[in-house]
């Protein structure tokens, strides 16, 4: 089984922490980052299962 890294950009609204993933367009929340970070890898986990990497054209970011 491969390893895949993915983003995490977490930041508050409100009352509620969201994570991002720019990578597979997913986002999840919580009311702590803790959670937030539990949910976010559930729905990365979920997301993959239903669009596979091989099917997804990841986005390319340059920085300048």
């Amino acid at each position: 089984m491969t390893t895949k890294v993915f983003t995490a950009i977490i930041h508050k609204e409100k009352d509620i922490y969201v994570a991002q993933c720019p990578e597979v367009s997913t986002v999840s929340q919580a009311e702590s980052v803790e959670f937030a970070i539990a949910n976010f890898k559930e729905a990365i986990e979920l997301h993959l299962k239903e669009f596979p990497l091989s099917r997804i054209s990841l986005p390319i970011t340059i920085n300048k």
